[in-house]
């Protein structure tokens, strides 16, 4: 026998009635590392070809690779012991003398991996998802069994132990889904208009493109600051992870608007008076020194807030545009707040279409500048034509049907909208808004007439019973619908 094979068959230590050898561990060590290999393909072949075929969605995919991966894995090398003659059994009672002293070393990273079983079973974070804590926010990128990697903002991966998510608060944005409400803090100076601020910061809402119109954007009255009025504006965005860059556009369109508008925000500001003037300077002087003193007391004492800030324009104020409108001339500036938070501007351009025959209605319109038309696209005829302070497209969003005509713009105009499920809320707590809304239907009964025929055809209405007296029959359907 050469002296390498003496080498690789001598004994290195005996386990029961199982001597081993050099070359016993060799071939034990390659075949673990094929095993790796081919676990670790199998796992990304499965993940990325198999679950994808199934429709099984990004995170579930990381969860069921791994845990089959992982289990394959563990159960082919419980075989390879086996056939490479190791008894289990001797094992075990090696493992149990072991255990003490290997648990106390490897707590941590036992800890770990349990925590990482915890977390793809539960499901609860899953790959793609965004994530904050710790002050640290980004996306869950991988989730193995010792460790999850969540991709920054600033381009990098950090490595977290799956200890540190299973046994801290995490933030999971988008549990369900990426919806989330984004809080903007305003500090407006104590002479400003509170309902102008208000009419401001909804308008710079609907302004950025990401932020949601249902739930509709809020304004909250905080609090008196010691130089502020301070309030905070609520809006809702798809994607949260992108909150940041909707944070930062509206924060440019609210200082932009707040100019417009005049609104101040003021910052703190401090009168310096110096006692004994005349002690610091000589006798000499002593009167051109108060003088200085006394000008520069009043370059630095702060100006009066109603200087600084110009009244806005009524043309730019939603409060006196809206003061048009027949149903809203009698309100209270209370009121009329309850208004101005119930719907939004819309600026539309000449011809451009409000709302299409046949579709469901989902607002309510005043026309507080320009003319709009109503008209059928099935008769090819004009309607009607809406002028300032009219209201329209009423009728279907109170009755719960569709259109019945179209309507666009004859020219820039600009309007007040109302979102159906914003109508709700304002007549529960403006009940008198209903009687108004259906009084003022009298004024065009010819208009509506059409209507009762479709009513019909969806058995809303008996004609036999309500045809003559369609007003009273709106009243009692918008008890029905807002009550």
């Amino acid at each position: 026998m050469s002296p390498l094979d003496n080498i690789f068959n001598f004994t290195l230590f005996r386990l029961g009635n199982q001597s081993f050898t050099l070359l016993w561990l060799v071939r034990l060590v390659l075949a673990l590392l094929i095993l790796i290999i081919v676990v670790n393909l199998f796992k990304r072949l499965l993940r990325e070809r198999v679950l994808v075929r199934l429709g099984i969605s990004q995170g579930n995919r990381e969860a069921i690779s791994t845990l089959v991966s992982y289990g394959l894995g563990g159960l082919i090398f419980i075989v390879l012991l086996q056939l490479y003659g190791l008894d289990i059994t001797s094992l075990a009672v090696l493992a149990g003398g072991l255990g003490v002293g290997i648990g106390f070393g490897l707590q941590e990273l036992v800890k770990n991996l349990f925590s990482g079983l915890t977390l793809l079973l539960e499901g609860k974070l899953q790959v793609g998802d965004f994530v904050e804590f710790n002050d640290l926010s980004g996306y869950i990128k991988e989730i193995s069994i010792r460790s999850t990697i969540v991709s920054t903002f600033d381009g990098g991966d950090v490595v977290v132990p799956n200890s540190d998510l299973t046994s801290n608060q995490v933030l999971n944005w988008n549990y369900k889904n990426y919806t989330g409400k984004i809080r903007l803090p305003v500090g407006v100076a104590y002479d400003t208009d509170p309902l102008l601020v208000v009419e401001t910061l909804l308008n710079s809402a609907y302004m950025q493109p990401d932020v949601m119109h249902d739930p509709p954007p809020k304004v909250i009255f905080k609090n008196f600051g010691d130089s502020a009025l301070n309030f905070e504006l609520w809006v809702w965005i798809n994607r949260i992870d992108q909150g940041i860059n909707v944070r930062s556009s509206l924060n440019f369109i609210i200082n932009y608007n707040c100019r417009q508008a005049g609104i101040k925000m003021p910052f703190p500001q401090r009168d310096l008076w110096v006692r004994n003037a005349e002690t610091l300077s000589p006798q000499s002087i002593q009167k051109e020194s108060t003088q200085t003193i006394h000008s520069q007391s009043t370059a630095e004492t702060p100006i009066p807030h109603s200087t600084m800030a110009s009244p806005p324009t009524q043309s730019t104020s939603l409060r006196e545009l809206l003061r048009q409108v027949p149903y809203f001339q009698t309100c209270l500036d209370l009121n009329l707040l309850q208004i101005v938070e119930a719907g939004y501007r819309k600026m539309l351009t000449t011809s451009e279409i409000i709302f299409n025959e046949g579709e469901m209605g989902h607002s309510v319109y005043f026309l507080l500048s320009g003319s709009v038309e109503s008209f059928s696209i099935k008769l090819s005829q004009q309607i009607k034509v809406y002028q300032v302070g009219d209201l329209f497209g009423e009728v279907p969003v109170m009755l719960e049907i569709p259109y019945i005509v179209s309507s666009r713009a004859l020219e820039e105009a600009i309007l007040f909208v109302i979102p159906k499920k914003n109508l709700e809320n304002l007549l529960r707590s403006n009940p008198y808004l209903a009687d108004v809304l259906a009084q003022a239907m009298t004024s065009e009964k010819e208009f509506y007439a059409p209507v009762r025929q479709q009513l019909q055809d969806l058995g809303l209405l008996d004609m036999n019973k309500d045809s003559y007296d369609l007003v009273n029959w709106v009243r009692s359907r918008l008890k029905k619908l807002f009550a």
